[in-house]
């Protein structure tokens, strides 16, 4: 059971956010290349254990907010499945094994890892304290995602795979305060102080902005020049009907399932969201490759 714990308190559901990693390999259509492919994935097992060490530090800290939240009370820190002394120890040992592994890639990418782990110890202190600036920092860490698999592989990244993965995740991560909202309005339980700081008004309007955002911005990617010349089609546009439907689904969710709190397990379990992301690699893969 103490083995299950622990895997639960790496929280692996979450390493599909890593997955932003293989990006720079697919849009330079260079993911069939093994090298590059191999060095991405062992950046992803290195990325995916430093994460995991500082999901641990998160719920370390976090013990007396989880055990008053009706879902991470589950955890196992506020639990008490897992002790604090073996989750430090957890932690230390998944934290060296994934600097060691991307420091022995490059030295480059370990530095976007460092600047990674020291943000989010900076968020798990401080940062997620504060409003805006917590959902801000969230999504600055997939960009950092972006830059480790940039850096692994010498594949130069666009300006604009980084302007729309900052934007996705900013819109996911407004979808996950929402959620925390309406639980406080639900039950009176604040999964966080800083959701004094939000609304229901003001979450809806800004996730409504970012939608639109998101949307434009991949129809601007898919239909301009450079891209189109780069990648030798004019097609592209055919792959934004996928992230129209997408943008749409997940707004449903949000606020007519209003189960948007946790973005990993929605991908995960919602088939109509999986069959819409297939059909997008599906589309991309067939107008490139």
């Amino acid at each position: 059971m103490e083995i299950k714990a622990l895997l639960q308190l790496m929280r692996p559901h979450q390493y599909i956010k890593n997955l932003f990693i293989f990006f720079p390999l697919f849009f330079a259509l260079k993911i069939t290349d093994f090298d590059d492919l191999w060095r991405a994935f062992v950046a992803f097992v290195a990325f995916s254990l430093s994460a995991s060490a500082i999901y641990i530090l998160n719920d370390y800290f976090d013990i007396k907010a989880d055990q008053m939240h009706p879902k991470k009370r589950y955890r196992p820190l506020a639990s008490g499945a897992v002790s604090k002394p073996r989750a430090l120890q957890l932690m230390g040992v998944l934290a060296a094994i994934g600097i060691i592994l991307m420091g022995m890639l490059s030295l480059q990418a370990l530095l976007f890892l460092l600047l990674y782990m020291a943000m989010n110890l900076a968020y798990t202190i401080k940062l997620k304290h504060i409003s805006i600036i917590d959902m801000v920092t969230i999504a600055i860490g997939f960009v950092l995602r972006l830059f480790v698999g940039s850096a692994v592989t010498g594949i130069v990244l666009s300006q604009w795979i980084v302007i729309m993965v900052f934007l996705l995740a900013l819109f996911l991560a407004l979808a996950k305060r929402r959620d925390d909202v309406l639980i406080y309005l639900k039950e009176g339980t604040k999964a966080r102080a800083v959701i004094e700081n939000y609304n229901l008004q003001f979450l809806d309007i800004a996730m409504s902005i970012m939608a639109s955002v998101v949307i434009v911005t991949y129809i601007l990617y898919v239909t301009s020049f450079e891209v189109t010349a780069r990648f030798h089609s004019h097609y592209l546009y055919l792959t934004a009907l996928f992230v129209i439907i997408g943008v749409v689904r997940y707004l449903q969710i949000a606020f007519v399932d209003e189960q948007s709190g946790a973005p990993t397990k929605v991908v995960l379990k919602d088939r109509f969201m999986q069959a819409i992301i297939v059909g997008w690699i599906a589309s991309f893969v067939w107008i490139l490759y």
